[in-house]
């Protein structure tokens, strides 16, 4: 029965290679091609996960026409040229489902399906569902419609609690894992942890049952181990945004504990990487430490200056909170030092959000947790100015970390400004970090309400909901 499952999702007939594709790649490796449609997809603003494998893909055939985002940025890399002249399906040739026989048409779906073996970066076959999905993630709606966007992801739907065996994952179940894993980052992207964390509990869930139920192949339990570990540091790290300090801590100890089951070097680095930073906020700092350098060790032969030097401010972040200044500018400076190097085709997938801004952000907390208020508002105000307009979630965190630094540094006037700047983009943003951080800026400012300024902060803050 299992291979008759597995037949039934496969395509009619096998794929034709896309050799117009291929001759577009030219002489350089498949890895050079990713790099080169990933820097394309930052000149344009767009986000695109591109590996070898995925441009492998494309060249076999097996992705017959890319999802909106890769057709823009292929578009960008190839004026004048249309879908059609780069080897791909014309779009309305590849929507709309294949019958499938009435046994399988029956009642919910399984867990991870996409009812067929599409790749998820691909176009949807259900071309309303496809025009909803993208609507959500290009258009956005405020973070209660983000928060919505992320039911229709075919993965949600837990087998096991309706009474029913989880059958063996496929190709097209690891795919619509690792794009669930993209949509969550996305989404926390553009809106922040609180209005996600709930619903994305729910793919976690039914990716543990998929890994219960076993792959048809060792090449997609591999996939869905690493995913699975993936999609939990990405619900950690929605618990951990939006306060729950213990959820985030189980699902990091969960992906640790996937990772070295599996010896998966770049899973274990992220997941030390976000223990270092949870342990930073949950007041454990030695811990940060501990946690930043085991990173650091499990990363150095992966080869990303770029990831080592997210990590060094892990570490960094540890030593302010020891009051351990010369410890913490020992590690800035390792951190500056990596992240010159620039970027490498041996960049995680997950650090897309880790640029200048980012950098410059993550020291200014340092400074701001040793009480240098002037050098850590400099340090927030270069992030916020900085920061792509993509990620909005950070141009809010960035706003009011340089908020706080203000008032405590003695601005208040400048410091209530940039508070009203992040009050502003509270109706697209969740974020309980966020609200924290303004709540205790609105603490410090308090002493100075009869500024005109201040004043006008402060009675908007009180008048703006806290998130549930």
């Amino acid at each position: 029965m299992a291979s008759s499952m597995v037949t039934s999702s496969q395509s009619p007939t096998p794929p034709q290679p896309n050799l117009a594709f291929r001759r577009l790649r030219g002489q350089r490796s498949p890895a050079e091609f990713a790099a080169a449609v990933r820097r394309a997809a930052r000149e344009i603003g767009e986000r695109v996960s591109c590996d070898a494998r995925y441009v492998g893909r494309v060249e076999a055939g097996e992705i017959r026409c890319p999802n909106y985002a890769y057709e823009r940025v292929f578009l960008h890399m190839f004026p004048g040229r249309k879908l059609t002249d780069l080897g791909f399906a014309p779009r309305a040739s590849v929507r709309g489902r294949r019958a499938r026989p009435a046994s399988e048409t029956e009642g919910t779906y399984e867990p991870y399906d996409t009812q067929d073996t599409q790749d998820p970066d691909e176009t949807y076959d259900n071309y309303e569902e496809s025009d909803v999905l993208r609507r959500a993630f290009m258009t956005g709606g405020g973070a209660t419609a983000a928060a919505a966007s992320l039911g229709p992801l075919g993965l949600a739907v837990d087998a096991t609690a309706a009474g029913r065996p989880v059958r063996r994952a496929g190709t097209g179940e690891a795919g619509a894992l690792e794009e669930a894993v993209r949509r969550i980052r996305l989404l926390d992207d553009r809106h922040g942890a609180d209005g996600l964390y709930r619903r994305a509990a729910a793919p976690l869930r039914a990716a543990y049952a998929l890994l219960d139920a076993g792959a048809t192949r060792q090449t997609t339990a591999d996939r869905l181990l690493s995913g699975a570990g993936e999609l939990a540091i990405s619900v950690g790290w929605l618990a951990h945004d939006s306060g729950r300090f213990d959820d985030a801590r189980s699902h990091y100890a969960e992906a640790l504990a996937t990772a070295r089951v599996t010896g998966d070097d770049a899973l274990e680095a992220h997941a030390f990487c976000n223990t270092a930073f949870l342990a930073r906020d949950a007041g454990r700092p030695r811990e940060a430490v501990r946690a930043a350098q085991a990173a650091q060790r499990v990363a150095r032969p992966l080869g990303s200056p770029r990831l080592m030097s997210l990590l060094a401010l892990r570490e960094a972040g540890g030593w302010a909170g020891l009051a351990d200044r010369t410890g913490c500018e020992q590690a800035l400076a390792r951190a500056q030092a990596f992240f010159e190097r620039g970027l490498s085709d041996a960049d995680p997938e997950w650090m897309s959000f880790y640029g200048e801004a980012e950098l410059e952000g993550l020291e200014a907390q340092c400074w701001s947790t040793l009480g240098d208020w002037r050098r850590a508002a400099r340090h927030a105000g270069r992030a916020a100015d900085l920061q792509d307009p993509h990620f909005t979630r950070n141009i809010a965190l960035y706003t009011a970390e340089l908020a706080d630094d203000l008032a405590r540094g003695g601005h208040p006037d400048e410091s209530a400004a940039a508070g009203l700047r992040v009050l502003e983009l509270l109706g697209e943003v969740q974020s309980s970090r966020i609200q924290t951080m303004l709540a205790g800026t609105a603490r410090v400012l308090l002493p100075h309400r009869r500024a005109a300024g201040v004043s006008a902060f402060l009675e908007r803050h009180a008048s703006t909901p806290r998130t549930a």
